[in-house]
């Protein structure tokens, strides 16, 4: 009993440091961006606020282009401890500007370094994490990020309560340092690995090179390809959807301002609900169950509340929603790590990622826009429904008999990108 016990904690040593970093971080970005938006809020107004949200998706689709060519290229324990003081420095910049202009270029500069750490710590992980490990790992993650979630505002709260959002931010920077040196203690998995051509300079041509990659690696495994599109496109739908929920609820459902903030509450603890519950049954539950049918309850809760007209129904829906976005992101990151050689998941994700990044914008705007041509209830009923066909296609392609090597724990990607 006490040998299982000393092996178990052994080998969740560094698991259990990296998710304390990725706590840190995350209670730390909602802290940050809470703060920013008042600080910008008092400065410029409501306009400004929105730049803040614009600016945060163009750095996306910028660093997306060229940043999983990086990636790929250079150790990634160092650059997720770069990436971390980088933000820190620049977030600590913050309260010293009066410019909006000079605030808008700062968070630029920290959206792409945000935009970096996630590829980067997602591969650094699929290195670290062994394959029978990943969907407990994951379980673990998505439960912190729902912590982060809850706990994130409400720390942010008590900051402005003690001092104000300047000193809230200040307070961020400090917790990345401290994140950013835990990452230290963390094993260099990279110290012996060749890493390919660490010499070679990002040039138009390597970024070419890269994309093509990319393209033949989509079109020799397929099967993956879909299951990321499919999964990004609900991701762009309920992005899309999110955008109007404000509006939906205030201006459909009449709900006041207090009942708004207890409908996202009740959200709030829908998310940390399904992760705790999913923390218990993920090792039961096969990933293909955990995409497939996660996705289709989230669409279905979606649907409720889409079709609510008081405050319980909504409140049903937005509950069974977020319940079950901890199963959908767990298997789907599982997926990911099990099926993307992490040579190329730099440049798998980034490329990938630019995609979603512009279909969020581009459905933001065009849901936006049949909001204020047609009605807002229409907009949210539309956006759902095509939500819950795309998820009722996920759920056929995630659970067909003939691809359940994809979602085995002793499936490693036997294929090279080139094969």
């Amino acid at each position: 009993m006490k040998m299982r016990i000393k092996k178990l904690i052994r080998s969740w040593k560094y698991p259990s440091v990296i998710l304390s970093s990725i706590g840190i971080s995350s209670i730390g970005e909602w802290v940050y961006f809470i703060a920013l938006n008042l600080i910008v809020l008092d400065m410029m107004g409501v306009l400004a606020v929105s730049g803040l949200y614009i600016l945060r998706a163009l750095s996306t689709l910028f660093t997306t282009i060229w940043s999983g060519s990086l990636i790929d290229r250079l150790n990634k324990k160092h650059l997720m401890v770069w990436l971390t003081i980088f933000q820190a420095v620049f977030i600590a910049l913050l309260p010293l500007l009066s410019s909006l202009w000079a605030i808008y270029a700062i968070v630029f500069f920290i959206s792409i370094a945000s935009s970096m750490y996630e590829p980067t710590s997602m591969t650094y992980i699929t290195k670290l994490i062994p394959a029978d490990q990943r969907k407990r790992f994951n379980s673990l993650r998505s439960l912190i990020d729902s912590g982060a979630f809850v706990t994130g505002p409400a720390i942010a709260g008590m900051m402005f309560m003690i001092g104000s959002p300047n000193f809230a931010i200040y307070m961020n920077a400090i917790a990345l340092f401290l994140s950013a040196l835990i990452t230290l203690f963390m094993p260099n998995i990279e110290k012996n690995d060749f890493i390919e051509t660490k010499e070679e300079k990002i040039t138009l041509k390597v970024l070419k090179n890269d994309w093509k990659l990319v393209v033949n690696f989509s079109r020799k495994h397929m099967y993956i390809m879909v299951i990321y599109l499919l999964f990004s496109a609900v991701m762009v739908l309920a992005t899309a959807v999110d955008s109007l929920e404000a509006a939906f609820s205030t201006e459909v459902l009449f709900l006041s301002e207090r009942d708004y903030g207890f409908l996202v509450s009740i959200a709030g603890v829908g998310i940390v609900v399904g992760a705790i519950v999913n923390i218990i049954i993920v090792k039961k539950v096969a990933t293909s169950w955990l995409i497939g049918l996660g996705s289709l309850t989230v669409s279905s809760g979606y649907i409720i509340y889409a079709f609510s007209v008081n405050f319980l129904i909504a409140a049903t829906g937005f509950f069974i929603l977020s319940f079950s976005m901890a199963f959908i992101n767990t298997g789907f990151d599982t997926f990911y790590q099990d099926n993307v050689p992490v040579e190329v998941m730099g440049r798998v994700g980034s490329v990938y990622g630019f995609i979603e990044a512009f279909f969020i914008i581009i459905g933001t705007i065009i849901f936006g826009i049949i909001a204020e041509s047609i009605s807002i209830r229409f907009a949210v009923i539309l956006g759902t429904l095509v939500m819950f066909a795309v998820t009722i296609i996920l759920f056929i392609f995630n659970t067909q008999p003939t691809k359940a090597e994809y979602y085995s724990e002793k499936h490693q990607l036997q294929t090279s990108v080139t094969d």
